[in-house]
């Protein structure tokens, strides 16, 4: 911050003492007047201020071509001189306002004197209390500075003027420097293109950071240098969010019937409460429903978030697909958080996806929301994501454990990855004693809701993998994409497809660089060649580390099974069943009922008994390449449609590499892909090789 200057006062006067043969005694704090009249007491504890406006801040020197206000300067228009004022301030390291008019006696003599003064001058008034509207505590910037320009209007010569008939520039606070006064709310504005844009940004779902960004590019300015916030972009976007709720409702069942007629395959359903007005919306989109047919076994329902320009609680439904990308489901918005939304929430839900539940759901520590699954979704496992929990943990323990904290946390981890249940409650109870964690509230709530959280108690169940933190990660991120721009509610069901549609694409160039990376065999072990024709890149991936794992281990045959442990280990190890002619084989770590991977310990098993390929059934279809055909084809024509695939993908992978040869070649090649493309997904996709190829899974 500067100093004070009251060098600008002398030069000041100094000048206007030159050009106007006027005399007066220059100091640190002087106030020059154009006449007797205007020699009293001058005070700015008055905070009336008329016409104040950052948007008339627009500087313009056309009336003169001087830096520093004087005694006698004239300009042709009152806005003028506040615009010469303005820009004054601006160099100073401070901002105005207009303050007081005042006007002669008489009719039609309309204004005669106004008076700009800096935006700390003055006094803020004392609200009154209002018992029923909550006080805002915000620091007043005001501090009774004494700094103004006065000017008069003057008609001596016909044509009226106005000339500055008082100046002060004596601060009593400090000033700030060029590269921080432009944040001052004065000098901040959003031209009508930049309002444009931003909006058109936030249709798409991104970020305000991310808007700023770009608009950073566009105009080629360094990050910081814009002439506007990422608190004024936020507050621009609330603006538009501040109409009429009701009048919000009917325009957003009007968004959905519109979506409903141009796609049949859009879903929505709504309740209206005893006024008529909206209460609940659910909706999803043909892809969702089609994608949650094939990735629908395991949902996270993430509720934690909120329409905060409405006052609304809003549920995504969100998987992981083949590729292990998240993929999204559906999207609720409630009027309140209780069993009875919930539950109607649920019910909308499994309407969409023709009466089908997910076979488990993972959810925030809500008991309303745990309730009404236990009713609407009763086969379904419910649990608590675990990365909710871990992320209370610094507020709930560290003051408590201090510096043992981490230590304790990783004990928590260590007991939160074990197999046995009777070892989790055994390693608990010990946990609690070494800690002095008897009487701490938040072990006791994580301890009654265990069965909810600890993988001893989920392993037998299916999740995708979507408790890892990896999975949190992404889908937490996909979440917020939804969240980054919100602008009026009837726009946020075409905000959400915007955003669903994005990422639909990003996932498909994903998946094709997935399908193009040369995947790389380890073991040149058959089962895992096999595979690797089978499963999708990230699942093959999963498999494959536990395929170079299983060499580690040795197996043991037992009257009712295997014994499969860790070479170096004399005891221990897990237990491993397996019928040959059935095809069936199971391991006591339960980390294909987990994630729907073999493990190594299975692995094993299979490789001593001379089992060439994985069976079918351990090779689930919502971890296989999408196109495959289904199983129940001939061999023939499931060796066609491979060869067909494995051409087309060096016929991709020569395209890219004859591309980036020259930017030319770039340019063209990503024109025409585009266009193909776009006629690609013009072509009808054969749902019924699908519907079979779901129904194969489910009889596995």
């Amino acid at each position: 911050m500067r100093a004070l200057v009251p060098l600008c006062d002398s030069v000041s006067i100094q000048q206007g003492v030159e050009r106007d043969t006027m005399s007066g005694e220059a100091g640190n704090m002087m106030l020059v007047y154009g006449d007797p009249s205007d020699q009293r007491s001058f005070s700015l504890d008055d905070t009336s201020s008329t016409e104040e406006s950052p948007e008339q801040t627009r500087l313009s020197l056309e009336t003169t071509n001087e830096s520093i206000p004087y005694m006698g300067q004239r300009f042709p228009t009152h806005d003028a001189a506040y615009e010469f004022y303005s820009e004054f301030a601006k160099r100073c390291g401070f901002s105005i306002r207009r303050h007081r008019t005042e006007g002669k006696e008489g009719v039609g003599k309309g204004l005669t004197r106004r008076y700009f003064v800096c935006h700390r001058a003055g006094k803020t008034p004392v609200k009154p209390a209002n018992e029923n509207k909550p006080q805002r505590n915000r620091k007043s910037s005001r501090c009774g500075c004494q700094a103004y320009m006065r000017i008069s209007k003057n008609s001596d010569l016909g044509l009226p003027e106005w000339r500055v008939t008082g100046f002060v520039n004596h601060h009593n606070h400090e000033l700030l420097e060029p590269n921080q006064v432009r944040f001052l709310p004065a000098y901040r504005t959003i031209s009508d293109a930049d309002k444009s844009r931003i909006l058109m940004f936030a249709k798409t779902g991104i970020s305000v950071q991310q808007m700023m960004r770009l608009l950073e590019l566009e105009k080629c300015v360094e990050p910081g240098y814009l002439p506007f916030t990422e608190k004024d972009v936020r507050n621009l976007l609330q603006s538009f969010r501040k109409v009429d709720p009701e009048d919000e409702s009917i325009d957003l069942l009007r968004m959905c019937r519109n979506i409903k007629e141009r796609d049949p395959n859009f879903k929505y359903d709504f309740t209206l409460d005893c006024n008529n007005r909206l209460e609940n919306i659910a909706w999803s989109y043909a892809s969702s429903i089609q994608s949650y047919e094939i990735f629908g076994d395991a949902v996270v329902f993430d509720t934690t978030n909120c329409l905060t320009a409405f006052d609304m609680p809003m549920g995504i439904w969100v998987g992981v697909n083949n590729y292990g990308m998240p993929c999204f489901f559906g999207c609720v918005l409630l009027r309140e958080e209780n069993v009875r939304s919930f539950s109607w929430a649920l019910k909308a839900f499994l309407g969409f996806m023709n009466g089908k539940a997910p076979q488990t759901v993972l959810t925030d520590q809500n008991m309303c929301l745990k309730e009404a699954i236990a009713l609407e979704m009763p086969a379904t496992k419910h649990a608590l994501c675990i990365w909710l929990i871990v992320a209370k943990f610094p507020s709930w323990f560290n003051a408590v454990l201090g510096e043992r904290y981490n230590e304790w946390k990783a004990e928590f981890y260590r007991l939160y990855n074990l197999e046995s249940i009777d070892d989790f409650e055994l390693g608990w109870r010990d946990m609690v004693n070494l800690f002095g964690l008897h009487n701490n509230r938040h072990i006791a709530t994580l301890f009654s809701l265990r069965s909810l959280w600890a993988l001893p108690y989920l392993r037998s169940h299916f999740f995708a993998g979507m408790v890892t933190a990896g999975h949190s990660k992404s889908i937490n991120a996909f979440i917020q994409r939804f969240l980054s721009a919100q602008t009026r509610l009837a726009h946020f069901v075409e905000q959400v497809a915007v955003a669903v549609d994005f990422k639909d694409q990003t996932g498909e160039q994903q998946t094709m660089q997935q399908n193009l990376q040369n995947i790389c065999l380890k073991t040149g072990a058959p089962m895992e060649s096999h595979a690797a024709t089978v499963l999708t890149p990230f699942a093959f991936s999963k498999l494959q580390e536990q395929l170079v794992l299983a060499a580690h281990y040795a197996s043991f045959q037992l009257d009712d099974g295997f014994l499969v442990r860790h070479h170096t280990k004399a005891e221990g190890g897990r237990k491993v069943y397996w019928v040959p002619r059935e095809g069936i084989i199971g391991c006591s770590c339960q980390l294909f009922e987990f994630s729907g991977i073999l493990c190594r310990h299975a692995l094993r098993v299979l490789s001593t008994g001379n089992c060439f390929q994985i069976p079918e059934r351990y090779l689930p279809f919502r971890w296989r390449r999408i196109s495959l055909p289904s199983s129940k084809a001939p061999q023939t024509n499931q060796n066609d449609h491979t060869e067909r695939v494995q051409s087309l993908q060096s016929l991709v992978s020569n395209l890219v590499t004859e591309s980036a040869k020259s930017k030319e070649r770039l340019d063209f090649a990503s024109e025409q892909i585009s266009i193909l493309l776009t006629q690609i997904r013009e072509q009808p996709v054969y749902s019924q090789e699908v519907r079979e190829l779901s129904s194969i899974q489910r009889n596995l």
